[in-house]
C-alpha cells in the first residue's frame, strides 16, 4: 500500500462522504477548544511585534468536510477577541489547509470556503465596525507532514486533530499478522513493536519538520486518538479495527475475499499512550509541553443520551459509515470496489452487536506544546 496515494477520506458530499460523516471528529474539536484557545492566548500575550502585522496558522491533516475549516475558524476567532480587547490593530490572517495530495481540495475552496469567508467578514464588522477591513488569504498545502510544508521559522500556530495516529507507511516486518489488520490481542510481539518502532519514526519526524517551521514561542495543538493503557492492544484502542477483521475474515470463510489478500492487508495507524507522546516530545527537543491530557468521546455520536441498554440496529450502522468515510479509499485500493457494501454491511451488523454489550469510547491524548529550541 502506497500511503501518501491511498490515504485520504471519501471525498464530496454523498452519503458515505468524509463531509457528511465526521460529527466525531467535530465533537472532539469542540472538546479541545479550551486547550486550543488556551494556547492562542498564549502566542498573543507573548508574541513579538511581526506577530501583529501578519498571523500565519495551519491545520494539518484538514480532511475535505465543514471541520477542514472549524478549527480555523475557532482560532481565528480567539485572535479577533483578543485584538478588540487590546486594542491591538487586526493582524491579516494567513491560513494554511494541509492533507495528502489525494484530499478532495475542491470540496473546501469550491464548496464551503466562499460562505465561511463571508461569516468571518460579518463576525468581524460586528466587532470593529461596517468600515473595518479584515484580511484572510487561505492556501492549500498538499503533502505529507511527515516532511517539511511551511518556510523555516514562518508559521505561528499549527493545529492537528484526529490526523497523527496515521503512519507514513505501513510497518515493516508485519507478515505474521494474520487474519488481522491492525495491533490485535492475537497479534505477535515483533507485530506490536513494529507499529510502536513505526510511530516513533514518523512522530519524531513530524516534531522535528514543525520546530524548524515554528517562530520562537510559536504553538502547536495535537489531538490524537490514543490510549491510557500501556498496552497496544488493548480493546480501549483496537476493537474497532477487531470488528471490522471480523467482518473481513467472515467474507474470506464464504469465498468472498482470498485469505492471502486478507492476510496481505494492514491499516497504517497507531494510537499512543501519553507516556508514549510525551517520550517522544522529550526526546526531540524542539517543544515544552504546556499541557498533555486525556479525555474520551462517546462513540455513540448521534445520540448524546446514549444508553448502551437501548442501543438500535441503526447505530452500529451509523458508526459503520463514519468508518467508511475513512477506510474505504484504503480497502478499495486493496481489495477491489465490488465487496465495500457487503463488508460494511457485516461490518455494522457487528459493531450494533458490540455496543449491545459495552458503552463504546475513543480516547483522545491531546497535547499543547511551545517551540523552545
Amino acid at each position: 500500500m502506497e500511503v501518501v496515494q491511498v490515504l485520504h477520506m471519501n471525498g464530496g458530499m454523498g452519503e458515505t462522504s468524509y463531509a457528511n460523516n465526521s460529527l466525531l471528529q467535530r465533537k472532539v474539536i469542540l472538546m479541545t477548544k479550551p486547550i486550543t484557545e488556551a494556547a492562542a492566548t498564549a502566542l498573543f500575550s507573548t508574541a513579538d511585534t511581526a506577530f501583529h502585522a501578519s498571523l500565519a496558522i495551519a491545520d494539518l491533516g484538514c480532511s475535505s468536510g465543514p471541520n477542514a475549516l472549524f478549527a480555523m475558524s475557532e482560532i481565528i476567532t480567539v485572535m479577533i477577541n483578543l485584538c478588540k480587547a487590546t486594542n491591538h490593530e487586526l493582524p491579516e490572517f494567513q491560513v494554511f489547509l494541509n492533507d495528502l495530495p489525494g484530499n478532495d481540495f475542491n470540496t473546501i475552496f469550491a464548496g464551503l470556503l466562499p460562505r465561511f469567508q463571508e461569516k468571518l467578514s460579518e463576525q468581524m464588522k460586528g466587532k470593529y465596525g461596517a468600515s473595518a477591513t479584515f484580511s484572510c488569504f487561505f492556501n492549500g498545502v498538499p503533502g505529507s507532514f511527515y516532511g517539511r510544508l511551511f518556510a523555516r521559522e514562518s508559521m505561528h500556530l499549527i493545529h492537528s486533530s484526529y490526523s497523527l495516529h496515521w503512519l507514513s507507511q505501513v510497518p515493516i516486518g508485519i507478515e505474521g499478522n494474520k487474519g488481522n489488520i491492525y495491533i490485535a490481542r492475537s497479534s505477535p510481539p515483533g507485530v506490536i513493536r513494529a507499529y510502536y518502532e513505526q510511530f516513533q519514526r514518523d512522530f519524531s519526524m513530524f516534531l522535528e519538520c514543525r520546530g524548524q517551521e515554528l517562530v520562537m514561542g510559536g504553538r502547536m495543538v495535537l489531538t490524537i486518538p490514543g490510549r491510557r493503557s500501556d498496552d497496544p492492544s488493548s480493546k480501549e484502542c483496537c476493537s474497532i479495527w477487531e470488528l471490522l477483521a471480523t467482518a473481513l475474515n467472515e467474507m474470506v470463510s464464504k469465498g468472498l475475499i482470498e485469505e492471502e489478500k486478507l492476510d496481505s492487508f494492514n491499516i497504517p495507524n497507531y494510537t499512543p499512550s501519553p507516556k508514549e507522546v510525551r517520550l517522544e516530545v522529550q526526546k526531540q527537543g524542539s517543544f515544552s509541553i504546556d499541557c498533555l491530557e486525556v479525555s474520551e468521546v462517546n462513540l455513540s455520536i448521534f445520540d448524546s443520551d446514549f444508553d448502551p441498554n437501548v442501543v438500535s440496529e441503526d447505530e452500529g450502522y451509523n458508526l459503520a459509515r463514519c468508518v467508511r468515510a475513512v477506510a474505504e479509499p484504503m480497502l478499495i485500493d486493496h481489495f477491489g470496489e465490488e465487496i465495500i457494501d457487503e463488508v460494511f454491511k457485516r461490518f455494522g451488523a457487528q459493531l450494533a452487536a458490540h455496543m449491545l454489550k459495552e458503552n463504546p469510547a475513543l480516547v483522545n491524548v491531546v497535547i499543547s506544546l511551545k517551540k523552545i529550541a
